[in-house]
């Protein structure tokens, strides 16, 4: 099978850290190629490297034999090489068809007008190519997240046009927020463009790359450790290769045994809470106890968990902290009152890119770092390492701009963030573990397992049922906008991803 991309001994230095340490990769023609590794193994930087949006310091890139220099992302894909990032970058208020063709209108723009069906035609081609049956007239606000998932990848296929030959796809954590029909959907679709290109197949879930893959090749540490074969091997190889060691099954660790007695009353008490896309939701939540809230999309408790935390509107109910009736009006109120929120998406939502690790760790706690009304360089200093110590952080130096970081380090400070100040109740977690690999997903655990043994009550919307499971206490189940059942999880007898499901659909 002829080679489709290939690269040889790629080097990338930042401020203190060597990203890619003499990378070695190759692409075949009508393959899809896994891409695993820890966060900070370099995945990210590599990735950036092929669609010219990093300039390595070292190494050689080649696209069918012919050796390129990246200097921009019109430049790859001059190349046939694009990529579908893990952070859409569709524009909301205009159409699947303005979106696919933006930058490439060619025939369906005349003298600086919109011909809107020679548009519908040019999007129709690139979606008839992955079977997908969205209207491309449709705003591309009124799609599901899969929809759009399928919509980038039919605007990355435009660059089909700018090159002679097959293109290059890179999906960078394509299913983090996909439900599991979505999933089965979006991998119809990838072994759908194997027909007619090349997939670069990058994700944290080790069973999927499996699943969807041919070979799949591991970094760790910004260097090549070796490739599998995709059809004989098990997660357990990839995790083996990653860390140097095998992942253990029971990487949630279960220590609920050890936690305080449960108080007779709960933490959090939550009765008739009423919204959009919610009704009449009852909880309790104890201190020292994690609740998962499980439901497929649409259920309603993503909502729930930001009214919680005064980031969505509420229309009835009443919600008290501590005994405390809760102002549910805005989150400045939530913050004071001690809750704490973690949201799904973390480099929307939970962090600003270009500020330092040490500022975003203490954005919202100005007492940690304030003396009076000023900023103390030397307190902040003193708690924020105290915390990257604490959390291992890698970071180059707490002034690092934390979008540097990678994704379970990013997460390690937004969690970090409501912890400086000593005085968090309750912590909502919105998929906290999206997007991380096996070792920093089990870093989250563990801290979340020390916050419940102090006392913190937690909230957590799960990133699969399995995690669901693993980790609460008790697990909440909600459809259509309301709670149907509560399903108890105690050690040693939890329930089954099925018992869930039944109650969820």
């Amino acid at each position: 099978m002829s080679i489709a991309l290939e690269v040889k001994g790629l080097v990338k230095h930042y401020p203190g850290v060597k990203a890619l340490d003499g990378v070695d990769l190759v692409v075949r023609q009508h393959e899809v190629l896994g891409l695993a590794g820890e966060n900070g193994a370099g995945k990210s930087t590599l990735l950036k490297a092929l669609v010219g949006l990093v300039k390595p310091d070292a190494g050689d890139i080649f696209v069918r034999g012919e050796r390129v220099r990246l200097r921009s992302v019109v430049d790859a894909a001059d190349h046939g090489i694009g990529m579908v990032f893990q952070e859409q970058s569709l524009v909301p208020n205009l159409t699947a068809a303005e979106n696919i063709v933006l930058g490439s209108e060619g025939p369906g723009v005349r003298r600086g007008v919109y011909r809107w069906e020679a548009m519908r035609r040019m999007a129709q081609e690139q979606l008839d190519k992955i079977g997908s049956d969205i209207d491309p007239l449709a705003r591309t606000d009124s799609l599901s997240f899969a929809e759009r998932q399928m919509v980038e990848i039919a605007k990355v296929l435009r660059i089909e046009q700018r090159s002679q030959h097959p293109p290059v796809i890179i999906l960078d954590e394509p299913t983090s927020v996909l439900e599991s029909k979505e999933i089965e959907t979006l991998f119809r679709q990838v072994r759908r463009l194997r027909e007619f290109a090349s997939v670069v197949f990058v994700s944290h879930r080790l069973d999927e790359v499996l699943d969807v893959c041919d070979r799949v090749a591991v970094l760790r540490g910004g260097q090549s450790v070796g490739e599998v074969d995709a059809s004989s091997a098990v997660p357990a190889d990839l995790h083996r290769m990653m860390i140097g060691s095998t992942g253990s099954e029971d990487h949630y660790h279960d220590t609920a045994a050890q936690r305080p007695d449960e108080p007779l009353r709960p933490m959090l008490e939550v009765r008739g809470l009423s919204g959009k896309t919610f009704s009449d939701v009852d909880l309790d939540v104890r201190a020292g106890e994690i609740v998962g809230i499980v439901g497929v999309h649409g259920s309603g408790r993503e909502d729930v968990c930001r009214a919680l935390f005064g980031a969505e509107p509420t229309t009835a109910g009443e919600v008290t902290l501590d005994g405390k009736k809760l102002d549910l009006s805005n989150t400045r109120a939530a913050c004071a009152a001690g809750i704490g929120y973690v949201p799904a998406e973390r480099k929307i939502e939970g962090m600003v890119g270009p500020m330092s690790v040490a500022e975003n760790m203490t954005l919202t706690k100005q007492k940690a770092r304030c003396s009076g009304p000023l900023v103390s360089p030397k307190k902040q200093a003193n708690v924020v390492d105290r915390w990257i110590e604490r959390l291992s952080i890698r970071t180059p130096h707490r002034g690092t701009a934390i979008q540097r970081l990678s994704g379970g380090n990013q997460q390690k400070v937004v969690l970090a963030r409501w912890l400086v100040g000593g005085d968090i109740r309750l912590l909502l977690l919105d998929h906290p573990t999206r997007g991380l690999d096996i070792g920093a997903r089990s870093e989250v655990y563990r801290l979340m397992r020390e916050l419940a043994k102090t006392g913190v009550a937690t909230v957590l919307l799960a990133d699969s049922l399995e995690e669901a499971i693993g980790m609460a206490d008790r697990i909440i189940v909600m459809s259509d906008g309301r709670v149907t059942t509560e399903v108890g999880c105690p050690s040693g007898d939890k329930p089954t991803p099925l018992d869930l499901v039944k109650e969820m659909v």
